[in-house]
């Protein structure tokens, strides 16, 4: 089948749900359908494991804006919905995919000029613009034009309310099990520290503040090395706040590129303090590089993580009893083993080919061919 996705959301930049096109893409193509993905053009860098230049269709210039406390991508240009329906004419889907169907600008677009069957994924903090937030009948006409909803998880359908498709699916996010599966440890920090990783944006919504914090108090009892991944708005914020003392023990790497799986392989012990709920794809990434899992206990983690399985599910907002699990972990090195192995486990549930199998079979559900 020839499938079209829509994204605010894609490479050069990181976010779960560039990665989550990304990987369905790539396992669609393989199995033999043609995907095209839409989003807007962003200057920087190309992944060198990206799709092919003719497999991105880029529609107007995309522009990064604040976004419920963190950042998103907007598409601007007068021209962009004539773009827009001048590349559906042609390329002819059999179905159309559009992440975070009620943000602006492209997806509402794509909702408002296809002619095709319309599939509309929400994700963990793609809440509807304003506009729809306050005009609930604009809103209910733009969920109206969806023939199948589909979500990664339940926390993601919370910021619809009572607005949520009747016959919504949960299909929770993919992981590339084989990627993150094959990284290998740095050398630079096999020097016997307890290497703690956390990664992601560098926003309030997921919890550095809160790690920096917990870290210092577990780093007066044990040997430890925290590694922050990622960049974004309060990096510079999140630096200050770090103590004097421990300076050299916290490693800024800034966002990784394709070495991503060696800095997963690198850590004993991945740490996701999220304030709200999330996805989960960091923990999956982690998950499948075996690394046990310390992550908050909020809606979305819950649904990848079972507490005193694949690590511990802990107060988004008590330090003290993350400062407790990291010196636990680093004392008790059986334990950890034991999460990561069953971390494993847990992630080639999550891998991509059997979760792209879900969505073509959703898509074949309300009568797609092919």
């Amino acid at each position: 089948m020839r499938i079209g996705v829509v994204t605010e959301d894609y490479f050069p930049g990181y976010g779960a749900v560039a990665e989550h096109v990304h990987g369905f893409a790539r396992e669609a193509r393989r199995l033999g359908h043609v995907v095209k993905i839409i989003t807007g053009e962003v200057p920087g860098p190309r992944r060198r494991d990206e799709d092919r230049a003719d497999d991105v269709i880029r529609i107007g210039s995309s522009r990064a804006v604040l976004r419920q406390g963190g950042i998103g991508r907007v598409t601007g240009g007068a021209r962009a919905g004539a773009a827009l329906r001048g590349v559906l004419a042609r390329e002819r889907f059999d179905v159309l995919h559009v992440h975070a169907p009620l943000t602006p600008v492209l997806p509402l677009l794509a909702l408002h000029h296809a002619t095709v069957p319309v599939v509309g994924s929400f994700h963990a903090h793609a809440r509807p613009g304003l506009l729809l937030r306050i005009a609930r009948g604009i809103q209910e006409r733009y969920l109206d034009r969806l023939d199948a909803a589909v979500a990664v998880s339940n926390a993601c359908l919370a910021p619809l309310g009572d607005r949520v498709p009747a016959d919504v699916r949960i299909i929770p996010g993919g992981v590339d099990v084989e990627r993150f599966s094959r990284g290998r440890r740095l050398r630079r920090f096999e020097d016997g520290k307890l290497n703690v990783l956390w990664a992601g944006r560098v926003e309030k919504r997921n919890g550095l503040d809160l790690l920096v914090g917990a870290f210092h108090r577990a780093w007066k009892q044990i040997d430890a090395r925290l590694i922050v991944l990622g960049d974004g708005p309060r990096l510079a914020r999140c630096r200050a706040k770090v103590p004097s003392e421990m300076a050299e023990d916290v490693v800024f790497a800034g966002r990784a590129g394709d070495d991503r799986p060696d800095w997963f392989a690198s850590a004993d012990v991945f740490c996701a303090p999220a304030q709200g709920p999330s996805g989960g794809l960091t923990l999956l990434e982690a998950m499948a590089a075996g690394k046990p899992i310390l992550a908050s206990d909020v809606d979305g983690y819950r649904d990848v993580l079972t507490h005193g399985r694949e690590g511990e599910l802990l107060s988004a907002d008590d330090p003290g009893a993350w400062a407790r699990a990291l010196v636990r972990l680093s004392r008790e090195p059986v334990r950890g083993a034991a999460y990561g192995e069953r971390a494993r486990v847990t992630a080639q549930r999550h891998a991509w080919p059997s979760i792209a199998r879900e969505v073509l079979g959703l898509y074949r559900s309300i009568g797609v061919r092919g």
